[in-house]
């Protein structure tokens, strides 16, 4: 066999051109370096995998409902929502719900004790809807609802999550996506 470096070759090119030599003369020595080499590897220390973060403990239904009344107990959503028009979204606006309570009728059936003010006009308004439970998290449920004071029927879907909201509604002609978070009045 005859092999022949250029003579710029460097001593890095140099040890390229043996080891092709050595794995074409001697296959047997390439394949147990390669073995040892990967028991080197397996002996190695390996990198420690990231931490797990723990579980949450699962809490009950009864908890669950716990949870949910206390968020919305004289809390305020303060937030922001935009219109849906023509499949496009409009920029957002500034938004503030009051919430005096909330109290769980039968089922998923529960009663939201709503401050509406608009106007000249301040006043509780009871709000009728069904609670859904996505797991831990519930979405308030309203399927063509009239509101107090007002001429159209609303429809929504609005979860809460960790003291944050978001959902969609539609109203009439109206339609609309809101988000915002969720703090309680302190005693």
């Amino acid at each position: 066999m005859h092999f022949s470096l250029p003579r710029s070759s460097t001593f890095p090119t140099l040890l390229a051109a043996l080891a092709c030599l050595l794995a074409a003369a001697c296959p047997e020595l390439v394949e147990r370096a390669s073995a040892r080499a990967q028991e080197q590897k397996s002996d190695a220390p390996r990198p420690s995998a990231p931490p797990v973060a723990k579980a949450k403990p699962k809490l009950s239904q009864e908890e669950l409902e716990a949870k949910f009344k206390a968020t919305l107990t004289k809390a305020t959503l303060k937030g922001r929502w935009c219109a849906l028009k023509d499949g496009q979204i409009t920029p957002e606006k500034e938004d503030k719900y009051t919430i005096i309570g909330v109290n769980k009728l039968a089922g998923e059936a529960w009663m939201i004790n709503a401050r509406i003010q608009y106007g000249n006009k301040d006043f509780v308004a009871p709000i009728p809807v069904q609670v859904k439970w996505a797991g831990d998290t519930p979405v308030l449920t309203l399927d063509d609802v009239g509101m107090p004071g007002g001429g159209n029927s609303y429809s929504a879907r609005v979860l809460i999550y960790e003291h944050t909201y978001a959902g969609t509604w539609s109203g009439g002609e109206h339609a609309g996506l809101l988000h915002g978070v969720i703090t309680n009045e302190k005693e």
